[in-house]
């Protein structure tokens, strides 16, 4: 298959990469924008739009619509790619028992007939934090019964224990991103691994044929295009129903550099591959996120 990627980028010290055309977005600030940032800030809650300096943030708030992000703001992984805020011991908080209720009243607020609920990963916490995720969907379920979830889920340690505690309340699309390919796992996410984040979604379906589940990948990082289709074939061979690809961008300086940027027309060669091996659905395109048009996809 032909490479449409752009050339390796050539940087010197101090000077920033600018962009494609492609990857340009407008700033932030409709009236839905506002409307939704005033409703995140009146529950105290966190979003992994901001967190992550998504920046399809204007667009998706605009719609009043956002991914929440649960267990407070700092994250037990240090993944080279993230922007997240790394916690210690000694800065890691108990979990709100109130924020399942928060969230669902911020869904209520918006109205939301489709949310994504996502997380920081909590490794000091003996369940990774399964059983407050089970609780939030809950607490969405009771007071907005008609509203689809979307869960976006970190590993949750790798075990299935873990995964069963959170599925007693299971959502509508259970989501959880292989983020890239295997080869470069120890630079991206050193402390995650690839074959546990395939055995998450696999045991999903063990223990719960009927839900959609649903994976990401960012490139631009490195890899090759067939590294990126074999990634493709691990997931449908796990059953995996949603793909989605984007372009990985450079949170700020204290990230991992950007080594290409994929052309569009490489975007939908990757998503007709996989709509060709079986996803339901593939977003792909240089913008797409994890919850991009994430209410299509609960099937």
């Amino acid at each position: 298959m032909e490479d449409l990627q752009l050339v390796t980028l050539s940087r010197k010290k101090g000077t920033r990469i600018r962009k494609p055309p492609w990857l340009k977005v407008r700033p932030p600030g409709s009236p839905g924008y506002l409307e939704t940032r005033g409703i995140v800030r009146a529950n105290s809650l966190n979003t992994v739009c901001e967190e992550a300096r998504c920046p399809n943030i204007g667009e998706c708030w605009g719609n009043r619509t956002a991914t929440f992000m649960i267990m407070g703001d700092l994250c037990t992984r240090r993944c080279n790619f993230c922007s997240v805020k790394k916690g210690t011991p000694q800065t890691l908080k108990p979990l709100a028992p109130d924020e399942p209720k928060r969230v669902a009243e911020a869904v209520r607020q918006l109205n939301l007939r489709h949310v994504v609920i996502t997380s920081v990963d909590r490794d000091d916490l003996p369940d990774c934090g399964a059983r407050h995720f089970a609780h939030t969907i809950k607490a969405i379920r009771e007071i907005s019964p008609d509203c689809k979830i979307e869960a976006l889920i970190g590993d949750l340690g790798g075990l299935k224990k873990n995964l069963e505690i959170f599925l007693r309340y299971p959502p509508d699309v259970l989501s959880h991103n292989v983020e890239t390919v295997p080869r470069l796992y120890r630079k991206v996410r050193p402390y995650s691994g690839y074959i546990r984040s395939l055995s998450i979604l696999s045991c999903a379906k063990e223990i719960l044929p009927s839900i959609t589940t649903k994976s990401g990948l960012m490139v631009g990082l490195g890899e090759e295009v067939e590294e990126v289709i074999s990634v493709m074939d691990d997931l449908r061979y796990h059953k995996v129903d949603v793909l989605t690809i984007g372009q990985y961008l450079r949170p700020s300086q204290s990230q991992m550099p950007v080594k290409k940027f994929v052309t569009p027309e490489q975007f939908e060669r990757y998503k007709e591959e996989g709509l060709k091996k079986g996803f339901k659905f593939v977003e792909s395109a240089p913008l797409v996120r994890s919850s991009y048009m994430a209410w299509k996809h609960a099937l």
